[in-house]
């Protein structure tokens, strides 16, 4: 994004501070890049001019308290990992002290505050980049464009009648009045369209380079047969029961069922899955994660299929085809339509035996054995390089009377690079 030129509307005084596009992130910057991380890391890279304010999500000491936790406040303003954009990057997160149903406010208040926590830095925001609904509110408070990041249809998922009402309203908002909206899938270009209003869509990629080279074996994985599933565990995603049922079935033969990722599940699910032999790893660096597939026998996707997954674009649908793995997955999307003989979907009934005939394959060597060897990409997968290509595109087009601008007058409302 070039963010050069003359500040315009209220801007214009400050000329002095630094351009900064402002991410309101749906999860922390930490070692488990996600789709942010990667499109944010790359944007920064691009433009040396620009800075990025990266708004995590608010700590919440009393959720923590009842959950059995340790209550912390929100870290605050602080320099982010330096990387090859330099000190430009900063992280931000604020602390919600009271639940919305006393506090109804203080989602607007988090967001100015975020706003504010910019300009002490020295700071002028060009752009807000929206991904958590939550945030919406900067539609009144930012002096800069917003552009809208869906990334999954939590108006879909399993939440109680006066939460969803909540994400329902803010996202009608943002889809009717940011300069842009970006999907990740086709299925959200369908259900996130407005009128004429048609989103501009990118999807998930993978990290090219991570996947071409050499990897060993990581020490984290068990001896005999691994069918390996990466993300985060969710119940809105992970259907625990087709997993617990595969390592049973797996187990006959030596075999473990690995998940690889940030633990969101409930103490009864983790429960279920440990006290059937499931191996929980926890969380690994972005940069260890290829290893961690290159050496799997299997890749799993036991992921629950109804509207809220259907929406998804998985970042491991890109990333389980680069390693060059067997996959057995669901019927979901990013999986069901794949043209790649290594991925089979299958219905919740029947995984565990298609889990077991793939490790049977491996075994009698029908399809390869993991050996971390160097490979070749599909032809067809999007890169983040590409990607964040795209996304500044949008970001360019909704940021006016800058060179490199696809408009010098009002923002776009409706972005389709």
């Amino acid at each position: 994004m070039s963010v050069t030129g003359p500040a315009t509307g209220r801007d214009a005084g400050q000329d002095h501070l630094a351009p900064a596009l402002v991410v309101f992130s749906l999860e922390p910057w930490d070692d488990v890049w996600r789709r942010n991380q990667h499109l944010v890391s790359r944007l920064l890279a691009a433009d040396p001019a620009l800075h990025v304010l990266f708004v995590e999500p608010p700590a919440d000491p009393l959720h923590r308290t009842r959950t059995g936790g340790t209550p912390r406040p929100g870290a605050g303003t602080r320099r982010g990992p330096r990387g090859p954009w330099g000190d430009r990057l900063h992280l931000h997160q604020p602390t919600k002290w009271l639940p919305r149903r006393v506090d109804p406010a203080g989602d607007a208040r988090r967001a100015r505050g975020a706003l504010r926590a910019a300009r002490r830095l020295g700071l002028r925001p060009v752009a807000l980049w929206v991904n958590d609904l939550a945030c919406a509110t900067v539609l009144d408070d930012g002096d800069a464009p917003v552009l809208y990041d869906v990334t999954d249809d939590w108006t879909l998922a399993d939440r109680p009648a006066r939460e969803r009402d909540r994400l329902v309203a803010a996202e009608e908002r943002l889809l009717r009045d940011a300069a842009a909206v970006v999907v990740c899938s086709p299925a959200l270009v369908a259900t996130k369209t407005r009128g004429d209003r048609v989103p501009a869509l990118v999807t998930n990629g993978v990290d090219g380079a991570a996947y071409r080279a050499a990897v060993a074996r990581p020490a984290g994985l068990p001896a005999g047969p691994v069918a390996l599933y990466a993300g985060t565990l969710h119940r809105d995603r992970l259907d625990v029961d087709v997993t617990v049922r595969t390592q049973r079935a797996v187990a006959a033969d030596g075999g473990t069922v690995v998940l690889l990722g940030p633990d969101a599940l409930g103490p009864g699910d983790r429960a279920a899955l440990e006290a059937a032999g499931v191996l929980l790893l926890g969380p690994r660096p972005f940069d260890q994660v290829p290893a961690f597939l290159r050496h799997a026998d299997v890749l799993l996707v036991p992921h629950v299929v109804d509207g809220f997954t259907d929406s998804l674009d998985p970042i491991k649908g890109y990333e389980y085809r680069a390693a060059g793995r067997p996959v057995v997955a669901t019927p979901v999307a990013g999986f069901r339509d794949a043209d790649d003989p290594a991925v089979r979907c299958v219905p919740a009934a029947g995984f565990p035996a298609a889990v077991g005939e793939r490790l049977a394959d491996v075994a009698a060597g029908r399809a390869p054995a993991p050996d971390g060897s160097p490979a070749e990409l599909p032809a067809d997968l999007p890169t983040w390089d590409r990607q964040a290509a795209l996304v500044e595109q949008v970001l360019s087009a909704t940021t006016p009377g800058r060179p490199g601008s696809a408009t010098t007058d009002a923002p776009r409302r409706t972005a389709t690079p």
